[in-house]
């Protein structure tokens, strides 16, 4: 097979995957249909949250106490998927109940009708890191790092900035980066010497050419989150673009890994209720018990990776999970503008898969 051939056939199975769903409305994949009554309970609930360590600390400081009070009984599913959503809200076939994902791809499902609209009375006094939206809330903060084996890798001997990231002279070896577009290009960008406060409306063609320079040295293009930092601990590659929630955890079973602060991505985490959710009523109770200070503060004491999206949180926060939080005056940090992405996420996902894939 040419690479031509090999081309098309990725653009075929990517655009059946993801494009079909983002642009034609079409659904992605054959579901079983089911009435609402099937989905829907008195006491029952279902989120769409993440896996591995994450899943954990949402059972442990979310949910189980949740259900203890209200006995509403909670069930997780992986892995939020925007596609997944489209598919349920525009059949009228909706499992899901409440969504926990990434600021550009909830602020993409509000652009397109996604959400049920939330009652800011559900959460008023609460002080929240980002505004709330009118069908979504602050979730979490999350910290995005680059990180190292220090035992391999010693002071002067890794990268600790994105540029540095990017310079493959000083700092051979195989590394990664997401398998996603948000994140990606304005790591790129800001690689490539645009300034981080002046990185909105993104340069995209600015940013895919500061790719095309890394991308024989990326290895790794992942999509799972946790195997941002299996990669490194298996020694698949050298460094990593990883997040602070999992450099926390891996330094539990291996402690010479190190993260870098000195510059950072920022990201917003929301919460979502899908529009004609089965168990809408229950989701809203939901959101408003885990936006709870001592909620957020029992998550982050659990994951000192993760900011509090309320931050009445912080007088509950443990000493050493205030060492992980970031420092909002650190003007070399990136924060991702979900404004932006809400316009652009499902133009450029299909397009960087593309062009990972090419």
């Amino acid at each position: 097979m040419s690479s031509t051939d090999r081309l098309d056939l990725h653009r075929r199975r990517l655009m059946q995957s993801i494009g079909a769903t983002f642009l034609s409305g079409a659904v992605a994949a054959p579901m079983v249909i089911k009435s609402r009554e099937a989905f829907a309970a008195d006491n029952n609930l279902i989120v769409v949250s993440w896996g591995g360590e994450y899943q954990r600390f949402t059972e442990e400081a979310y949910v189980k106490p949740f259900e203890k009070e209200t006995g509403i009984r909670v069930t997780l599913v992986n892995t939020p998927d925007l596609a997944k959503v489209k598919a349920q809200v525009t059949t009228n076939n909706v499992e899901w109940d409440v969504f926990d994902a990434p600021g550009p791809m909830a602020l993409a499902g509000s652009k397109n009708g996604y959400w049920e609209p939330l009652d800011p009375a559900l959460f008023k006094g609460n002080e929240l890191i980002a505004p709330m939206r009118p069908d979504a809330v602050p979730a979490w903060g999350s910290t995005g790092c680059i990180c190292w084996d220090d035992k391999k890798f010693p002071d002067g001997n890794h990268p600790e900035t994105f540029a540095q990231y990017f310079d493959f002279e000083k700092f051979p070896g195989p590394r990664t980066l997401r398998f996603r577009a948000s994140e990606t290009l304005e790591i790129a960008l800001v690689a490539d010497g645009v300034p981080p406060d002046r990185l909105y409306p993104l340069d995209v063609d600015r940013a895919f050419r500061s790719l095309a320079r890394i991308k024989p040295h990326v290895s790794n293009w992942v999509e799972p989150t946790p195997q941002t930092a299996s990669l490194l601990v298996s020694g698949q590659v050298n460094f990593t673009y990883t997040y602070a929630t999992l450099a926390f955890q891996t330094q539990k079973t291996k402690e010479t890994v190190r993260p870098s602060f000195k510059q950072n991505t920022f990201l917003y985490g929301y919460f979502t209720v899908l529009k004609n959710a089965p168990n809408k009523a229950n989701a809203m109770k939901y959101l408003q018990f885990v936006l709870r200070p001592d909620r957020q503060a029992a998550f982050a004491n659990a994951d000192p990776g993760m900011t509090p999206s309320n931050r009445a949180a912080a007088q509950f926060l443990t000493p050493d999970a205030r060492k992980w939080q970031p420092n909002p005056d650190n003007k070399l940090n990136i924060s991702i503008n979900d404004e932006w992405w809400a316009d652009h996420f499902e133009e450029l996902t299909v397009r960087f898969k593309e062009w990972v894939l090419s």
